[in-house]
């Protein structure tokens, strides 16, 4: 699967990134499996380009958000630790500001977007 969005938009949206496209790509295509995951697959099976224009943008600025959201903390979500803790110092996420949604945890912002989009509804429709 193609990412949602392109290493071209990603910057545009965060000005200041210094990866390149081979290092952007993977985090892309990652977030942009996570994003689909966490619609239960609808994106897949609807098809991207079968959703409403609407939806369509608030995948893309999810898909952006969470792949910032990966390559900010994809190290510590990858480690099987819930949290750490040494000298008196200890390190967790905050369950406020992050969701896990399918076995993805990512920003309360992602999923909202996702919410927006109502692709990420729970209930049947």
């Amino acid at each position: 699967m193609d990412g949602y969005i392109t290493p071209q938009e990603y910057r545009e949206a965060y000005p200041d990134c210094t990866l390149t496209d081979e290092q952007l790509m993977p985090l892309i295509k990652q977030a942009s499996s996570d994003i689909d995951g966490m619609t239960f697959c609808r994106i897949r099976r609807i098809g991207f380009n079968n959703l409403s224009a609407y939806q369509q943008i608030k995948i893309e600025e999810a898909t952006t958000l969470h792949a910032a959201f990966l390559a900010a903390y994809s190290d510590m979500l990858s480690s099987p630790l819930s949290s750490y803790g040494i000298n008196g110092v200890s390190m967790s996420f905050d369950t406020k500001r992050t969701i896990t949604q399918g076995g993805v945890t990512t920003s309360s912002q992602v999923y909202s977007q996702l919410l927006q989009s109502g692709l990420a509804h729970l209930g049947v429709w």
